[in-house]
């Protein structure tokens, strides 16, 4: 499986008293595909999983992989702080038919380097789904560097990165170690396009939540190397990423995905937007509305 292009984190809805909103997730769902999403990924940082119960972790992967269908991979978050915790969760997730497992640098404990590798490798070594590693540590307080993810990237059952840190150098980096059997994927929208184009595989998104068809566009354009029109599109998207960063993730791009009917809300701690950002919100649902729209008339230039 070589995992590439348009790929959603989802957002997990919830209704109106804080429990999981279904029918919203299945909407959600249908709104990807019909957009030209790639792969999904369930139960991500911005699916909110630190707040799930592992009842609730059940439902939505096995909802997501019924109404898929096998259409496109569906990814799942795995990553524990612990090891054991890590496992476990993978094993979950491949018996309820997840393709490949999410697997996010423990967060809070702060490992070494090696640390990493005997993590990764034994998360793999168990072998219950392909890992994709996963590195943002501005929320887990552990960066993992390139010569650590090279040490990883030869393993059978690593088959790739999502690469949360946006300076080009460490792009570049990574890019070293793409194969066949290794991909490189950004997890940041604001300098996906940069990425693409630098010779990343794809990008795990916040924004294609609401902006399914727009990064689904904009994917196919940068990785055919079409740069000017590429960027263009990227500038157009730019007030929505911005937007998508005024406060903590998911909490902006949930304000948006309520303006569609689907979700109410987020579990604490996190709370809803913030009334200094309903007036941007307001403005910024249009402007997503309006690029979804203008997708179906663009000609690639």
């Amino acid at each position: 499986m070589r995992l590439s292009g348009s790929i959603t984190a989802l957002a997990t809805p919830f209704d109106v008293d804080g429990e999981l909103d279904l029918d919203a997730w299945a909407r959600l769902i249908d709104l990807q595909l019909e957009g030209g999403t790639q792969a999904v990924v369930v139960a991500g940082s911005t699916g909110e999983a630190a707040a799930l119960l592992d009842s609730e972790f059940d439902v939505l992967l096995r909802l997501a992989v019924e109404r898929i269908g096998g259409r496109v991979p569906v990814i799942a978050g795995t990553g524990k702080s612990a090891t054991a915790g890590t496992i476990e969760q993978t094993r979950r997730a491949a018996a309820l038919g997840a393709d490949a497992a999410l697997v996010v640098t423990p967060p809070y404990v702060r490992p070494t380097q090696p640390g990493l590798v005997a993590h990764y490798r034994a998360v793999a070594g168990d072998g219950a789904l392909p890992i994709l590693l996963y590195n943002v540590p501005g929320r887990t307080g552990v960066d993992m560097l390139p010569a650590t993810v090279a040490q990883l990237a030869g393993h059978p059952r690593i088959v790739g990165i999502k690469e949360a840190c946006i300076e080009p150098q460490r792009m570049h980096s990574l890019l070293a170690l793409r194969a066949d059997d290794f991909v490189v994927l950004t997890g940041d929208d604001m300098t996906a396009c940069r990425a693409m184009l630098a010779g990343a595989d794809g990008v795990i998104s916040v924004a294609s939540n609401v902006l399914p068809r727009s990064m689904r566009r904009l994917c196919e354009l940068a990785r055919n190397g079409k740069g000017a029109a590429a960027t263009g599109w990227s500038g157009r998207m730019a007030e929505i990423h911005a937007f998508l960063g005024v406060e903590s993730n998911p909490i902006p791009v949930k304000a948006l995905l309520a303006r569609q009917q689907i979700g109410t809300g987020l579990r604490l701690p996190l709370l809803p937007l913030s009334a200094a950002h309903h007036d941007a919100a307001v403005a910024v649902a249009a402007a997503v509305r309006d690029l979804e729209l203008a997708c179906d008339a663009e000609v690639d230039g």
